[in-house]
């Protein structure tokens, strides 16, 4: 794994190859999100003991960065966010849990404890750490997407929203070979 900071290059560590997976995404592949054009320039894969999923790094067209999850067909685009306070702790989050940010009502629907697979292309930190990380995710009925990151202290918040696949209009995806 190496580091660039500024013109240097810093070995910092080393992580496992990622797991081949059917996910069409691909680092260059390029789409459009509410309006505002993005390339796709990094990912994380965790693995968890039911499976694993892609975290895609964004660089919109404004500079600007996002994360697109995409967990077995499932997609939805985040971004870091401010929280008007801290995230609720660890102990009060069970599925059902409802908790409000920025006026709309968010229920916990999955709770996940995950560790990186690997890492590809840019991303905006230096984390690598193996061990399994809290990962909680809300959702509100009007579909928007919330995640709770325990990676740092306090947590990380990111809102966002699903999306269709389609809706993404993504362009330049992985390309399989025909199955026979």
């Amino acid at each position: 794994m190496i580091v660039r900071h500024g013109v240097n290059l810093d070995l910092v560590g080393e992580v496992s190859d990622l797991r081949e997976d059917a996910s069409p995404v691909q680092i260059g592949s390029e789409g459009v999100f509410d309006g505002k054009a993005f390339v796709v320039v990094g990912r994380i894969q965790y693995e968890h003991d039911l499976g694993s999923w892609n975290e895609w790094h964004l660089l919109f067209n404004d500079g600007s960065g996002g994360w697109l999850a995409d967990a077995q067909l499932e997609y939805a685009v985040s971004f870091l966010t401010k929280p008007m306070g801290p995230p609720p702790a660890a102990e009060h989050l069970f599925r059902g849990a409802r908790f409000q940010w920025f006026g709309v009502l968010y229920e916990v629907t999955t709770i996940t404890k995950a560790n990186y697979r690997g890492v590809q292309g840019e991303l905006p930190f230096e984390y690598w750490g193996k061990e399994r990380i809290l990962f909680v995710d809300l959702r509100s009925p009007d579909g928007r997407f919330a995640t709770i990151d325990f990676s740092e202290s306090p947590p990380l918040l990111f809102t966002g929203r699903a999306v269709e696949f389609d809706e993404l209009r993504l362009k330049n995806l992985r390309q399989f070979e025909d199955w026979t």
